[in-house]
């Protein structure tokens, strides 16, 4: 989807990049070969050839900075497939829901092969290097949530990566509420000692670790891991139907 993107170009809007798939052009290759038949102002059409110029040669470099300081944060999933090479799935887990009163105490990275999960007290600054591994993070409401709350904590962390808060494309297409209930109409199951389990659960179960109940750990910790082995299944399962979504505005 990102070859099929204009908007990350400066002084090109969605009304433009619509108008442009409409014309049966749907890649930056295409857009190339039959530029002269677009009905587009020359002035916008030297700007486009312009820009993808720059964006194949940025894409080649894979410099990711460039697209997520470029691309509308909303649109950063666009991305996904070009950069999923270096792909972090994160949630975490933590003893409230406002940063200024509450901490972290569990954050799961899965990189699509290995679920890690950091916990607090034992290996949880690690992160903060561990996130310069990533060019793309994928989160469900991390935008609100996860990210910064790890911000927080960490300041030292710079998040520069492209950022894909499942929450939002998911909406448009008509998959709403949390990821739990998502995950059910996806037809995503749970093992059975985790079913059910929510975030205040995964409160709970911390304050049990902290009163000696190691088991209570290794539950959150399996909980926590399917939160983010599930972001994988969840993303694969329905970026076709973000794109299709998106290519069907312009109709």
């Amino acid at each position: 989807m990102l070859t099929s993107t204009y908007i990350h170009m400066p002084r090109i809007g969605a009304t433009l990049e619509k108008r442009i798939w409409s014309n049966g052009v749907k890649t930056w290759e295409e857009f190339m070969d039959k530029k002269d038949e677009l009905l587009i102002p020359p002035s916008k059409k030297n700007m486009i050839v312009t820009g993808i110029r720059e964006s194949v040669e940025r894409l080649e470099s894979r410099d990711f900075d460039f697209f997520a300081k470029s691309l509308p944060r909303a649109e950063h999933w666009r991305a996904f497939e070009e950069f999923s090479g270096k792909v972090a799935y994160v949630d975490i887990e933590t003893t409230g829901l406002s940063p200024c009163s509450s901490s972290i105490t569990v954050v799961g990275i899965y990189d699509g092969k290995d679920a890690r999960t950091y916990v607090k007290g034992i290996d949880l600054d690690e992160i903060v290097d561990v996130f310069t591994d990533y060019e793309f993070l994928v989160t469900f409401n991390g935008a609100r949530f996860d990210l910064p709350f790890i911000k927080h904590e960490f300041p030292q962390i710079e998040f520069n990566q492209l950022h894909a808060d499942l929450m939002y494309p998911l909406r448009r297409i008509s998959l709403t509420g949390g990821l739990k209930k998502i995950e059910c109409e996806l037809g995503i199951s749970r093992a059975e000692e985790t079913v059910g389990i929510s975030g205040f659960d995964a409160v709970r179960l911390w304050h049990q670790y902290e009163r000696g109940d190691d088991d209570a750990l290794e539950l959150l910790l399996k909980y926590n891991r399917e939160d983010i082995v599930n972001l994988k299944t969840i993303i694969d399962l329905t970026l076709p139907r973000f794109i299709e979504n998106k290519f069907s505005e312009c109709i």
